[in-house]
């Protein structure tokens, strides 16, 4: 198993309490936070972290934030770290980021554990996927997309910043299903996080993308790549130019949650302090400013909802990838 390991810190900043969603001040007491990224740089979990740490450093919610990424065996490498160091000093202040592919690879068996060995602390952010070209691309619409491989057998290459079997496969295969194609016509093709995918498509490598639509809207805004079609239920505000599946006559809705786990151990007074200051957040201008930068959707679940949160997003999944074969 390869694991790759790079960490930034950023500077101490001063303390002011800004709890304002009901957290108290004798519950602000300074604290630092190391974030435990799993995957590359770049990718949805990495400008999560990242975008989260800095807003609540910023706004003197925590003291200071560490930044760690740790990639390897499609994040189990970070997961079973964060197991076996629950006793250290540094785990204890450690939170993983994590998303809906904790959930779909563990089903996977692409790693032993679930997310019943850690301890939810909350969900912060949703965000709905997206499927990308690059500017010169042949592809217009999801519809041209879908007149190719209704056309022909040849395999539809689509690549993602996930390993195989999680969001960015699950998502991509689920359009092609419910747009009336084959799911084993998808030939998926894995990178190491959305930066490395990014590139490939950016390269030429790959023809399609499928991402977070988040992750993409810089490239988008910048001109190095367009959107086809975004899952959400309604036309996105920071994209309302790109249509949805749902418009286009495919029942594809299909949304990619994230949030923090703590080590196992981890007592339920600091769970709680944890959870919120994520509620705390919210209430910032920082916090808007980075939620509209990346395209996320607010959503908020706290540390004593989070965990019947997963176990329903696990029977969900879990049907998916009965129905495409996955599992």
């Amino acid at each position: 198993m390869k694991i790759t390991v790079s960490i930034l810190l950023i500077a101490i900043l001063p303390f002011t309490s800004l709890f304002g969603n009901g957290a108290s001040e004798s519950n602000a007491e300074s604290m630092d936070i190391h974030f435990l990224i799993p995957g590359g740089a770049g990718g949805g979990w990495d400008s999560t972290a990242r975008g989260v740490g800095q807003v609540l450093a910023d706004t003197g919610l925590i003291t200071g934030a560490s930044y760690e990424n740790m990639s390897g065996g499609g994040g189990g490498a970070a997961i079973a770290h964060l197991i076996e160091t629950a006793g250290s000093k540094l785990t204890q202040q450690t939170l993983m980021v994590n998303s809906t592919p904790i959930i779909a690879r563990s089903l996977s068996k692409v790693f032993p554990q679930s997310f019943r060995d850690l301890v939810p602390v909350a969900g912060v952010i949703a965000e709905f996927q997206a499927i990308l070209v690059h500017p010169d691309s042949p592809y217009n619409s999801w519809q041209d997309v879908v007149d190719k491989f209704t056309d022909s057998d040849t395999p539809l290459k689509i690549g993602g910043g996930s390993v195989i079997g999680a969001t960015d496969h699950i998502s991509a295969v689920l359009a092609v299903k419910e747009s009336g194609g084959d799911p084993r016509i998808v030939e998926y093709i894995s990178y190491d996080g959305g930066g490395d995918a990014m590139t490939a498509l950016l390269t030429g490598e790959i023809g399609l993308l499928s991402t977070g639509a988040g992750e993409a809207l810089e490239y988008v805004k910048s001109g190095q790549a367009r959107y086809l079609v975004v899952s959400a239920p309604e036309r996105w505000s920071e994209a309302p130019e790109v249509p949805t599946y749902v418009e286009q006559g495919y029942d594809v809705i299909f949304s990619n949650w994230r949030g923090f786990f703590a080590a196992p151990g981890t007592s339920d007074e600091k769970v709680r302090q944890y959870s919120e200051l994520f509620a705390a957040m919210y209430d910032s201008p920082e916090w808007e400013s980075t939620r509209a930068g990346n395209g996320w959707f607010n959503q908020y679940i706290p540390h004593d909802e989070f965990l019947s949160y997963l176990e329903d997003q696990e029977a969900l999944i879990r049907q998916i990838m009965l129905d495409i074969g996955f599992i």
